[in-house]
């Protein structure tokens, strides 16, 4: 609606614990990984799916049907609580669905860096953040990293992006240009969110949200043993690292892990920390990551039931239902057995 005048929170909340009940549990998830493409499709076609498998069944098929679907529902869903928030309300959720527009930014680059087929990004982007469909197709139509960069010039992507690109020259890696995009993304989410105790337990919570993505980002640096810079690639605004103690903790896994251990995120991130050790499994600490985050999220919409927390909630376990159906979807494609698939999905 409108981010100028009051807040509406009770009727947005009431709103989203209606759709929250609809979401898969772990029992739908058990039977999808039973199923080839064609009947997860028709299984999604009889719940809050159904709408967009019939309006896309002509013109696809298989998991692109499926990933069409996906985005278009999610968009969709997202699109209808923006529509009903009105005030302080909604500049919190559209600031937070704004992840979508760095989503798309960081899907496209890959892209293009890989010559994929324009069709081949489209299946990927999730029209959920702020860039219009005449943005979006510029960016699709972008023949180059640099064009990708002028398509965004006037967004906060923008500078951002141009300060990466001779590092990106200088490396041909993507690394310098995704870390641009997500700590533009969230050196904007992070600013100005004044409001009282509500608000501040939800600044802690996108706190936690960017301590996991640096704590990811160190892991992976710390893994690769490559001669880079860790504290180049630090998301200003959690409260885990600071620029040097993510640099120097990066160099070593072990203290890297014994750290976040030992830090206030240990209790939960445990059993996935001594996977990492034993496995040597990012993947599981992604996913124990994910997971925290929901668990999280899900405690302080029952703290502060009227504020914007239970709608964040809802987006996350949304947008975690779609990656679910998504890694089953491709799974299957890939002839990966129902327990390897089983172990790709974040359940909580």
């Amino acid at each position: 609606m409108s981010a100028v005048g009051s807040s509406n929170p009770e009727y947005v909340v009431a709103r989203v614990r209606a759709r929250r009940g609809s979401l898969y549990g772990d029992e739908e998830y058990r039977k999808l990984t039973r199923m080839g493409p064609a009947e997860i499709a028709r299984f999604m076609e009889e719940s809050s799916y159904g709408a967009e498998i019939n309006a896309l069944g002509s013109r696809h098929g298989g998991v692109d049907l499926i990933e069409y679907a996906l985005n278009r529902n999610l968009a969709e869903q997202f699109d209808d609580i923006l529509d009903w928030s009105e005030g302080a309300l909604y500049d919190l959720i559209a600031r937070y669905l704004r992840k979508f527009d760095a989503w798309n930014v960081k899907t496209v680059i890959r892209g293009v860096y890989t010559d994929a087929d324009q069709s081949a990004i489209e299946v990927d982007l999730i029209r959920a953040g702020e860039f219009d469909d005449r943005r979006m197709r510029r960016l699709l139509e972008a023949d180059s990293i640099d064009a990708v960069v002028e398509v965004l010039e006037d967004t906060i992507y923008g500078d951002p992006l141009r300060e990466a690109y001779a590092e990106y020259e200088e490396t041909d890696t993507l690394v310098p240009l995704e870390n641009a995009v997500d700590r533009a993304f969230y050196e904007r989410l992070l600013s100005g969110l004044g409001g009282g105790e509500p608000t501040r337990q939800y600044e802690a919570f996108l706190k936690a949200e960017v301590d996991f993505r640096n704590a990811t980002n160190a892991l992976r640096l710390a893994r690769s043993g490559a001669d880079i810079d860790p504290a180049a690639y630090f998301i200003e605004g959690g409260e885990l690292f600071t620029r040097g103690s993510l640099a120097r903790l990066a160099r070593n896994l072990d203290d890297l892990v014994e750290y976040i251990a030992d830090s206030q995120y240990g209790e939960e991130l445990g059993p996935a920390l001594r996977e990492l050790e034993e496995a040597d499994s990012l993947i599981a600490f992604e996913h124990a990551t994910d997971a925290a985050l929901l668990a999280y999220g899900d405690r302080l919409g029952t703290i502060h039931p009227v504020s914007v927390t239970p709608v964040i909630s809802y987006i996350l376990a949304k947008e975690r239902e779609v990656e679910n159906i998504r890694a089953i979807a491709r799974g299957k494609e890939a002839g990966l057995s129902a327990d390897e698939i089983e172990s790709e999905l974040v359940i909580t």
